[in-house]
């Protein structure tokens, strides 16, 4: 013989005999009594694209920026690397040396050829292969030390017992 199914235990804190809709209905409202719903982010303010109609896009973009999520990582592939060799060459200054410069760009152009060679998911974006001796070169041209000035000569001090003379 089988054992009696037991209920979830937001089930079992509802009273015999009581419909649910009025037993949710009166937890709601004791919250309110208790001011549980006081203070809310958003309160008083609209509720946002309720003029817009619902997608699986809206959705996902909308858990994504809830949730504190990185929006670029639902672009498609090829527009996702795009995005990152212009980043990449907005941000030449920041890389440490020219070892580290190379194994990025290559790992960069790996990727897109990669990319390339499957069937395409999302648009199609033309995406440019970094040519790695140009990139190397702009490196060296931001990271380039700026000439150094120097100093204007130093005069030496005169003695106090010299300017007596």
């Amino acid at each position: 013989m089988s054992e009696p199914r037991r209920q979830p235990d937001e089930y079992s804190r509802r009273p015999p005999g009581m419909a649910v809709e009025s037993w949710a209905d009166r937890q709601v409202r004791e919250a309110q009594e208790r001011g549980a719903f006081d203070n809310l982010p958003g309160a008083g303010r609209p509720l946002r694209g309720l003029d817009a109609p619902f997608t699986a896009e809206r959705w996902a973009r909308d858990w994504v920026e809830r949730e504190g999520g990185d929006l670029g990582s639902m672009l498609p592939p090829l527009l996702r690397l795009r995005k990152e060799r212009a980043a990449l060459l907005a941000t030449l200054d920041t890389v440490t040396s020219e070892t580290v410069l190379r194994e990025v760009v290559v790992d960069f152009n790996r990727r897109l050829l990669d990319q390339y060679r499957r069937p395409i998911e999302g648009p199609a974006v033309a995406v440019g292969v970094l040519d790695l001796d140009e990139t190397v070169a702009a490196w060296r041209q931001v990271r380039a030390p700026a000439p150094e000035v120097e100093p204007p000569p130093v005069r030496p001090r005169r003695r106090w017992w010299s300017r007596h003379r």
